[in-house]
């Protein structure tokens, strides 16, 4: 199994890449959401100048937030100048699509796109909206095609496994029949002697707690996220800084990363019992996982210091290191 870890783009991302190399992990993955967070591919490039082992990836990659030419171009520059170190995944977006007003793209879309992608990749002529397209970059100017650049999917149920059974090299998500998985987790290993319920551990596991409420809000209105404990008291305060027609650009301020006051309120209510434990009831998790199928976790830490979370976790998969 391979223990890598999944980190938004912004001005600390090549700094912790640099320290995941250091700590042993096998990839670093870049999140995508163009409203929340900045390019991710600016900041692959970055730390791709800056580490020579660690894999690289990004996940999960929207398509709709680029053309598929523009992505083939994106995917080829970052695969030459990691030296072949880069995976890309895809999904149907989520949070990102979310938080501009949209619904999640059908997993028809998500792939056609992927496949003509892939044509364009292989240095195949595919046709676009009508319209025949292919990389014309000529032989100094980026990578020669056919380019091996892995693509996997993030898809759930069985229509996406159907999918990524034709489409991709490995999934993000539930374990699949016969494709490489992989599974992302957040939390927090705990100091000896220290309350799991602890300020220090609900402020680090937090941001990436309250998706619950965000994606029920998000996409199923108040009644679903009224059921959910504090749920009612976290709308009213939301709908009250905007007009209904704007309240989707409040739900996912700070995603992943950040608290607001209002999410705040909530962090009494998160799940502090998974991954969340001493060294060795981590170690015990991440066994777990592995024993059904999992090939890879994907530990994406949040909270107020990051490099502490990397440096913790990798420590609690690797006891023999401490």
């Amino acid at each position: 199994m391979e223990l890598s870890c999944g980190l938004p783009p912004g001005p600390d991302f090549t700094e912790l890449v640099v320290l995941a190399e250091e700590l042993g992990y096998s990839r670093a993955w870049i999140h995508e959401s163009a409203p929340v967070w900045e390019d991710p591919f600016v900041h692959l490039a970055l730390a791709a100048g800056r580490t020579t082992r660690i894999g690289l990836g990004a996940a999960v990659l929207v398509p709709e937030q680029r053309s598929v030419m523009a992505m083939a171009s994106g995917i080829a520059t970052i695969a030459r100048v990691s030296g072949g170190r880069f995976r890309a995944c895809f999904g149907t977006g989520f949070s990102a699509r979310l938080a501009i007003g949209r619904r999640p793209m059908p997993i028809t879309a998500l792939g056609e796109y992927v496949r003509a992608l892939r044509g364009l990749l292989a240095g195949r002529t595919v046709t676009v909206d009508g319209r025949p397209v292919r990389m014309l970059h000529a032989a100094d100017r980026a990578a020669a095609r056919p380019l091996d650049v892995p693509l996997w999917l993030s898809v759930f149920g069985p229509r996406g496994a159907a999918l990524a059974g034709e489409v991709a090299d490995g999934v993000i998500g539930p374990v699949h029949p016969t494709l490489p998985t992989a599974t992302i987790v957040s939390g927090t290993v705990l100091d000896p002697g220290e309350d799991r319920g602890s300020p220090r551990v609900r402020e680090a596991i937090g941001p990436r707690r309250l998706g619950a409420w965000h994606g029920a809000y998000a996409t199923h209105g108040a009644e679903a996220v009224d059921a959910l404990p504090g749920g009612a008291a976290w709308r009213k305060a939301l709908e009250a800084l905007a007009p209904e027609d704007e309240r989707h650009l409040l739900v996912f301020e700070g995603h992943d990363t950040e608290l607001t006051e209002r999410d705040r309120e909530l962090l009494p209510y998160i799940d502090v019992d998974s991954m969340v434990a001493e060294a060795p009831g981590i170690d015990a998790q991440l066994a777990s996982l592995a024993a059904s199928g999992f090939q890879e976790i994907v530990y994406t830490p949040s909270g107020p210091d990051v490099a502490r979370e990397l440096r913790a976790f990798a420590a609690a998969h690797r006891p023999a290191a401490r």
